[in-house]
């Protein structure tokens, strides 16, 4: 017994015959509808879906027995589907055989002279939008229905998470009086360095990308799995030289969308949380640009959790503040104004200017003893963290070199990492 030949056939238009009306027959002849063919069902009693269908004109319901003169009346079948699970599927198979109708017999896949696949079509608006998934045992290894929807389940999760490569190559082609395609901008939150942090529909979104444009704080190891023909362009800032301004990034945005591209910008933590996404989100939006935002692992919460500190805990704070510290302590202290004083303190891009913040804070009431930890490359295999208080930090900070990427952490809930330690395991 050969193994087969694969094919994917057009229905649209042609009629096709589907021999009993049982749950089996019933999904065969819905399929066969949806994909445009002119189904009539032969079967003195039929599933309640092909009721439905017949009375709503989608498929001709004939309730009755097969009949020989079925398979060219009213016009010659161009594929015949047969489940009654008796007897009739054989005497259909054979006279399919004789008129040289490619039959399906739902009863043995090994005496049909065609077999239906286990399908699965990619969801509307996931990088698997457009793909058909189908998975067929070989016949000379018996048939598994059961494995082979299992595999097709499994394949297609793979392609809708972007495990699996889902990129388009070719786009559809558009008529000469349409107008031009234009793509799509997801803002990307990719956590705070570990791939493994990164969420599924972002990983779906880049693997589905034309276009990434990253920081430098993004999970960078992702960029690895690429294809080469994706265009990267690396706008990551560093302390004192942004290379890239921000209008520049936003222009990039835009201008790869209108191009019909799909665009990722994938950065560091969440887009949203000192991110400047909802910057480049309005301005997608002004340019006509469709735009959506995937949340990340914010490094606010997870680089100290990855230290052993929760940013609140039972009994000594209910409630934690974030601020940028890059350009002083004046933001900081304005977070803090209205929240209570046991308040975590977490201050991302502080450590060049800790000195001021530090002095700022105690001026404003934190005590000098207050605890501090300064957590540099927070889950990657360099992660680093130095405690001290709140009156020591800038010095200690220099006599450590500690250097950014560091995340700053004021307040009680520090003192817990002595019991925890470090909390983290990166990806390998």
């Amino acid at each position: 017994m050969t193994t087969g030949y694969p094919l994917t056939l057009d229905v649209a238009g042609r009629r096709v015959l589907v021999v009993g009306a049982g749950p089996v027959g019933a999904r065969r002849a819905l399929a066969l509808v949806a994909a445009g063919a002119r189904v009539d069902v032969v079967a003195p009693t039929a599933d309640p879906a092909v009721r439905e269908a017949a009375a709503a004109g989608l498929l001709t319901w004939h309730q009755r027995p097969y009949d020989a003169a079925d398979l060219t009346t009213p016009a010659r079948a161009w594929l015949v589907h047969t489940a009654t699970g008796r007897a009739a599927d054989a005497v259909v198979a054979a006279a399919c055989e004789t008129e040289a109708v490619w039959c399906t017999r739902a009863d043995d896949a090994s005496a049909s002279t065609a077999w239906t696949p286990a399908v699965a079509r990619g969801t509307a608006g996931t990088p698997a939008d457009g793909l058909v998934v189908a998975v067929s045992g070989d016949r000379v290894g018996g048939a598994d229905p059961r494995r082979s929807a299992a595999v097709r389940d499994a394949v297609l999760a793979g392609l809708q998470s972007g495990t699996l490569p889902v990129r388009r190559v070719r786009r559809p082609a558009v008529d000469p009086g349409e107008p031009a395609r234009v793509g799509r901008v997801a803002l990307v939150g990719g956590g705070p360095g570990d791939p493994g942090l990164l969420t599924v529909r972002g990983r779906a979104l880049l693997a589905a990308a034309d276009v990434v444009v990253t920081d430098r704080l993004g999970p960078r190891a992702v960029l690895d799995a690429l294809g080469p023909d994706v265009e990267v362009v690396d706008v990551g800032k560093q302390p004192q030289r942004h290379p890239i301004p921000q209008d520049r990034i936003n222009a990039l945005l835009v201008e790869h969308a209108l191009a019909g591209k799909d665009v990722v910008r994938l950065k560091g933590g969440d887009p949203f949380v000192l991110g400047r996404g909802g910057e480049e989100a309005l301005f997608c939006a002004e340019h006509g640009v469709p735009v959506e935002v995937v949340p990340g692992v914010t490094s606010a919460v997870s680089v100290p959790a990855a230290a052993g500190i929760p940013v609140t805990h039972r009994g000594i704070t209910a409630s934690f503040v974030v601020a940028s510290a890059h350009e002083g302590a004046n933001e900081a202290l304005t977070a803090l104004r209205d929240a209570p004083v046991t308040s975590t303190l977490v201050l991302l891009m502080g450590v060049s200017a800790l000195r001021e913040t530090a002095e700022s804070l105690m001026a404003a009431g934190r005590p000098a003893s207050t605890p501090v930890a300064l957590v540099e490359s927070g889950w990657t295999a360099d992660q680093r963290t130095t405690v001290t208080t709140l009156e020591k930090a800038a010095v200690v900070a220099e006599e450590e070199g500690v250097r950014a990427p560091a995340v700053v952490v004021v307040g009680d809930v520090v003192a817990l990492r002595g019991q925890l330690g470090d909390l983290h395991r990166p990806t390998p």
